[in-house]
């Protein structure tokens, strides 16, 4: 696993499809293309935050999806497998973590 800094993530370039799923990624000046079925990662909506210390014993709260764990591939052969979210700010992407 590549470390990535928390409090400075790293800026990356991400391509979807209609749906809103990863297709590609330029990471580091690098195209990679995604080779697998991307993973949503979830968490709690925005919208129920303000309501998150209280449990009311039934289930969870409403989650969505708040980021994309794929594999991704370069055209000379590196793989690796990026955790990726939109910026806070804008319709960005950052890297959350990557793993060799």
């Amino acid at each position: 696993m590549v470390p990535i800094d928390a409090q400075h993530p790293e800026p990356v370039r991400v391509t979807t499809d209609n749906a809103g799923e990863p297709r590609r990624i330029v990471w580091r000046a690098r195209r990679f293309r995604v080779t697998d079925t991307p993973t949503a990662l979830v968490g709690t909506a925005d919208w129920w935050r303000p309501f998150d210390p209280y449990t009311f014993g039934v289930g969870h709260p409403p989650l969505c999806i708040a980021g994309w764990r794929f594999q991704a591939t370069s055209d000379d052969g590196e793989t690796h497998v990026f955790d990726v979210r939109h910026a806070a700010e804008d319709d960005d992407w950052v890297l959350l973590r990557t793993f060799d």
